[in-house]
């Protein structure tokens, strides 16, 4: 049984340590609200335009998103269709994969699955901790995801922010020369806060409602069935509140002469 219950703790824990990934330790939560059609609609848009240049959602069909977030084809193709000619097309990108390693370093990753892998909360945050870095290629790093190739494609709206560091020092003992254990004190900076440099389009609350929006839709991509689900859910849940009513009558009949 300990043996059964170590290996279900190894397998558990590399999942659970993955979405934290870079330097950023806290997570900020996200509300995911699927049944928020304007905000899944809005997100798609996002998602298309800011996205889908440059990533992909291969698992994906235009039309499907039309059909499950209630927009019409015309919408689609006015509004969602930049790298594809018809309709019923997979989400890919026009962006061939040897330029993009060439531009980033690493071909940029297909999204279909990206809520799933990192979590809602992860993107959420991901999304908001980009800040200038003149040593990086791009001009840009994210406390998140430390040296991470993108640029910040929504710069625009959220403006240019720098990460301001404090100062840290740490005590450990380590062994010295002569073998003898003495303390030494490491120093270094720890993140500590934001401070805008250029303002955007956006207020602060506007963009956390826009990277909201863009992160509901990455979960709906991940499992479009969800939707469907949860409209079945609500239909069993009513139907068993109705059979409540004949099963507490059988009860009261059956049981009235125990009584």
């Amino acid at each position: 049984m300990k043996n059964i219950l170590i290996a279900l703790v190894l397998m558990v824990s590399p999942i659970a340590a993955f979405p934290a990934g870079g330097g950023q330790q806290h997570l900020e939560e996200v509300y995911i609200n699927l049944g928020d059609k304007a905000g899944l609609q809005n997100g798609a848009k996002l998602f298309s335009n800011y996205c889908l240049s440059c990533h992909s959602a291969a698992f994906s069909r235009y039309n499907r998103v039309g059909v499950d977030l209630g927009i019409s084809d015309e919408n689609v193709k006015e509004n969602l269709m930049f790298a594809a000619e018809k309709v019923g097309d997979l989400m890919t990108t026009t962006m061939p994969e040897e330029d993009a390693k060439k531009w980033f370093g690493v071909a940029p990753p297909d999204l279909s699955l990206i809520a799933r892998s990192r979590s809602p909360d992860w993107l959420y945050t991901y999304m908001k901790s980009f800040y200038i870095d003149e040593s990086s290629p791009s001009g840009w790093n994210n406390i998140t995801f430390e040296n991470v190739a993108m640029p910040h494609v929504l710069y625009e709206l959220q403006g240019k922010q720098k990460a301001i560091y404090t100062p840290h020092s740490e005590t450990v003992m380590e062994e010295d020369e002569n073998g003898q254990m003495v303390e030494v004190v490491h120093e270094s900076e720890l993140f500590s806060h934001f401070e805008i440099d250029t303002p955007g389009k956006l207020t602060e609350q506007e963009y956390d409602k826009v990277v909201t929006d863009l992160v509901n839709f990455l979960v709906y991509l991940g499992e479009p069935a969800l939707l469907q689900r949860y409209k079945i859910g609500v239909f069993v849940l009513l139907f068993l509140l109705v059979l409540l009513i004949p099963c507490y009558l059988m009860k009261k009949e059956y049981w009235r002469d125990v009584h």
